[in-house]
């Protein structure tokens, strides 16, 4: 091999390298691409929407209600574990998510923050209250109604979350309070498709 032709493949070889290492890193600590799996957040969000999700979003401050978080699988939603890859393949995997080719092995959800630690909520006669008092939620799509349930009093260290979409949502009605330790991070844009570029 030529010198010349040695050196562009040793250099490009060595960009892609770096390329990957900057994009495994953004991905584990500063944000991460998220694919929309489900029904569960429409109208705002739709199936195969991509959002950014901020990993530092709580280091500020703690999460607040309305906000739209993506977390790990709870324990009584039964999610599949994730296989046990290499190393090598393991870098190859979160380099595909962070470009929003695949979708993480961790089965991962996307809702919207309804109850806070410490606090009580239900629902009844159509609507969410916390702490006895109705929650207004601009979010929702007018004539939106929300099956009873509750009163279920928060955790600490929990957060109760809920789709939009209320009637098809697996949510906390479902699997109870999420940990917040859980949570990945706060889906901050909606990036794609183009037409539907916003803030969240």
């Amino acid at each position: 091999m030529h010198p010349k032709t040695r050196r562009a493949v040793i250099e490009t070889a060595l960009l892609i390298g770096f390329a990957v290492v900057i994009a495994v890193v953004l991905r584990a600590f500063v944000a991460q691409a998220f694919r929309i799996p489900s029904a569960s957040m429409e109208p705002q969000l739709h199936v195969g929407d991509r959002v950014v999700v901020s990993r530092l979003a709580y280091d500020a401050h703690e999460p607040r209600r309305g906000d739209i978080v993506v977390f790990d699988c709870p324990p009584r939603a039964g999610c599949d574990a994730p296989p046990d890859d290499g190393v090598v393949v393991r870098a190859g995997k979160a380099l595909a998510e962070a470009l929003l080719l695949r979708q993480p092995d961790v089965e991962e959800f996307i809702k919207r923050v309804i109850a806070l630690p410490g606090e009580t909520v239900e629902a009844r006669d159509g609507h969410v209250f916390i702490g006895g008092r109705r929650l207004v939620e601009p979010y929702l799509p007018p004539g939106t109604v929300t099956s009873d349930f509750g009163p279920v009093t928060v955790g600490e260290g929990q957060l109760w979350v809920m789709g939009d979409n209320r009637g098809n949502s697996a949510d906390s009605r479902v699997f109870g309070p999420i940990a917040e330790r859980t949570v990945v991070g706060r889906a901050i844009m909606r990036v794609w498709p183009p037409g539907r570029l916003a803030f969240l």
